[in-house]
């Protein structure tokens, strides 16, 4: 891989982060002044704003004809969301859950992942399909907003903390915040370009498919913005923030940057067996796996967070190997599914079995 090539790459993620925290900044401030409340801002303005880099890499490689690259970009950052940022979140500290994300927002990240398996059967994600997942995302965010009414003094003074500085008022401010808003969008459509053309010559140069360099290298850079986001809440102590950013970006991958990438590329989003076959259930079962997770004393917990972390390195390493053919991938396979893999079911099934005890009615 030459400089030049690596340049692009950091140059295009370089943008892609100062992209999105322009437009989080911009949007949050113009979100506040016309009176909505912190809560939904950060439920989906700040959510769905640190998903705006994937958004970006996403549409620009479809209309360029890479689906290769928009299918593992959205699949390979919801299996990093949830791996590693909480899992680096909860090392550091004990996450709070929330009981909307246990009651809602959870089971409905599973089913989306699982429709979104099952619209790939076909081997694309389609414009028809593609509609589907931006009215769910519609639905989504409607919900939401009416939901978060509900939400307890604790959830919104610890939202209000975060995104409730009364923002400046009158025509430079408006016209600041359009600015950013403009800019941040601008940076973004610029710097998706620079990072796709990167990762694609890095694959070129290294023998790899796009789809392995969509769920690794293009994975990891489009979320660094939720790895800012989440991990910076966790140490601050806004531990709902943390969690909340990752389900609700998440949940924004699948409906609307799948949703439009498959809805804008003519021939939709193709989705290779491979995917099929390992990938797309993998992201399946990180979700299902938080359920567990969550539930077991409201809270994830730093073992918790340490047994995400290793997930992430064993499905890292898998597809390292996968993609080099490396004589090595017999034996790691059958390690990891006669020791790793069912340890991991029996340890999740104990505690989706105490989380339904704490939660059974006492009589």
């Amino acid at each position: 891989m030459d400089w030049q090539t690596a340049g692009l790459l950091l140059a295009g993620l370089a943008l892609l982060v100062a992209g999105a925290e322009g437009l989080v900044r911009g949007a949050s401030r113009l979100a506040a002044a016309v009176g909505i409340s912190p809560l939904v801002i950060g439920l989906t303005v700040v959510a769905f704003g640190t998903s705006s880099p994937e958004l970006a890499v996403s549409l620009r490689s479809s209309l360029a004809g890479q689906a290769d690259l928009a299918l593992g970009n959205v699949v390979g950052s919801n299996i990093f969301n949830v791996l590693l940022i909480l899992g680096l979140s909860a090392a550091i500290t004990p996450l709070v859950v929330a009981q909307q994300l246990v009651r809602l927002d959870v089971p409905l990240m599973i089913g989306v992942s699982a429709a979104t398996l099952l619209l790939g059967l076909d081997g694309a994600v389609g414009r028809l399909d593609g509609l589907l997942l931006v009215a769910g995302l519609v639905a989504y965010t409607v919900f939401s907003i009416r939901q978060s009414r509900r939400e307890s003094a604790v959830v919104a003074a610890e939202y209000a903390g975060e995104f409730g500085a009364p923002p400046p008022r009158g025509a430079a401010a408006l016209a600041r915040n359009l600015l950013l808003v403009a800019g941040g969008l601008g940076l973004l459509v610029l710097g998706a370009d620079w990072f796709l053309d990167g990762a694609v010559r890095i694959a070129r140069v290294l023998g790899l498919s796009e789809l392995v360099i969509g769920l690794t290298i293009v994975a990891a850079g489009t979320s660094l913005p939720e790895v800012a986001t989440s991990v910076l809440a966790a140490v601050r102590g806004e531990r709902d923030i943390a969690v909340g950013n990752v389900v609700g970006s998440n949940l924004f991958n699948l409906l609307a940057v799948l949703g439009l990438a498959a809805t804008v590329s003519p021939g939709g989003v193709a989705v290779p067996a491979a995917a099929l076959r390992f990938d797309l259930p993998v992201m399946l079962a990180v979700a299902v796996a938080c359920l567990p997770v969550f539930a077991h004393g409201s809270a994830i917990f730093r073992w918790e967070g340490w047994l995400f972390l290793g997930g992430y390195g064993a499905y890292t390493a898998y597809l390292i190997l996968a993609a080099t053919e490396h004589d090595a991938l017999p034996a790691y396979s059958a390690a990891m599914g006669a020791f790793v893999l069912p340890l991991v079911a029996v340890t999740l099934l104990v505690l989706g079995v105490r989380a339904w005890r704490e939660r059974r009615p006492r009589t």
